[in-house]
């Protein structure tokens, strides 16, 4: 098997490392500015390339404006001063020069020119409408921005980006964060572009880690057949071994207890106390606004991972979900299963771990 590597995001929550009160106030100052220049510059940057995409269709302008949409330089017949791609980098730097890090401004260019190309087709068949990106969407940078270092007591890391010192929380750590960070530190595995995001009032890192793909001794004509259903979320059978993950009683009825709790507290939270406002009559139900997602997140994890571990201990180098498409038409139709089964969640953290472990998925 080749070496090859993935792509790992980690959301690890840090802190403004500043004892000073009001240095820390400006640096949270210059954080939302940066978040309300990023989310200003992302939606300019798809209404431009959008807009020159379609120059040739606007059928109203002067027939010697619809030319080639190219740069001058290296073509005659193109309109433009510089590389298409350097437009919108040029436009948000225009605007925004000098009040944020040009290298936000150059991977939010990056960025959005990649996610207009992926979604161009779409556009043009009229089955999708143009992005609108929101005010709390992450502020991207790239790797180079990055200094880490431990802190004084080894326990947690600190994190310097863009001369504004940050510390890490990872508390118990369950996960393999803290692990991640200590392999990053010493350059055993490479951080990419990452991103910071701001969600009320906290901040959180996006951190991107390449890590070289696990080599497991598989064999590609060993395959592990995987059914996604209600009763049970995942049946696998390789060779003569039938496997089952997960029961109905596990995921569905305590997802819907869930739910039905959240449902008798919107109904009781009419004769909570108010005094102020909206927030303290529905301030019982923020323990329950993301218990389902987490409850399903969780769960959707855990059988992901036992389907890759069944199929690296029985060496299956391919892994067939089975009538997947039929099944996702059926959900549709129905909207219990539509609204309480994750067909799409549960696949794509398949194809993920899968990928990580070199398995591949085949959807029939």
């Amino acid at each position: 098997m080749a070496n090859d590597t993935t792509i790992l995001t980690r959301k690890i929550q840090i802190f403004i490392d500043c004892d000073d009160k009001e240095k820390r106030i400006a640096y949270f100052k210059k954080l939302f500015e940066w978040q309300d220049i990023v989310f200003r510059g992302a939606n300019l940057v798809l209404t431009h390339q959008y807009v020159q995409e379609n120059l040739k269709d606007l059928i109203y302008l002067q027939t010697e404006v619809k030319v080639k949409l190219a740069d001058n330089d290296t073509d005659k017949e193109g309109i433009l001063n510089t590389s298409r791609m350097n437009t919108t980098y040029r436009l948000l730097s225009s605007y925004f020069k000098g009040l944020i890090p040009t290298d936000i401004l150059s991977k939010v260019n990056t960025a959005l020119i990649k996610n207009f190309q992926s979604d161009r087709l779409e556009y043009w068949k009229g089955t999708r409408s143009l992005r609108n990106y929101k005010k709390d969407m992450p502020i991207p940078f790239s790797s180079k921005a990055v200094k880490l270092s431990n802190d004084e007591h080894g326990r947690d890391f600190k994190l310097d980006l863009f001369k504004i010192p940050f510390r890490t929380y990872l508390g118990k750590d369950r996960s393999d964060k803290r692990v991640l960070l200590q392999r990053a530190l010493v350059g055993q595995i490479k951080v990419c572009a990452s991103s910071v995001k701001i969600v009320k009032g906290k901040i959180f890192l996006l951190l991107a880690l390449e890590i070289p793909t696990k080599e497991h001794m598989l064999q590609e004509h060993i395959i592990a057949e995987a059914s996604l259903s209600v009763e049970h979320p995942i049946s696998v059978m390789i060779e003569k071994d039938n496997y089952q993950i997960g029961t109905k009683e596990e995921f569905l009825y305590r997802r819907i207890a869930i739910q039905a709790a959240r449902h008798r507290l919107q109904k009781a939270s009419s004769y909570n106390k108010g005094g102020k406002g909206r927030k303290r009559k529905l301030k019982s139900l923020d323990h329950y606004n993301q218990k389902e997602k987490n409850y399903v997140d969780s769960r959707l994890h855990l059988y992901s991972r036992k389907l890759i571990d069944i199929c690296i201990k029985s060496q299956a180098g391919t892994l067939l979900l089975v009538n997947q498409s039929n099944k996702e038409e059926m959900a549709k139709e129905d909207e219990f299963l539509l609204r309480n089964w994750s067909y799409y969640g549960l696949i794509e953290k398949i194809k993920y771990k899968a990928k990580m472990a070199g398995i591949n998925v085949i959807i029939e």
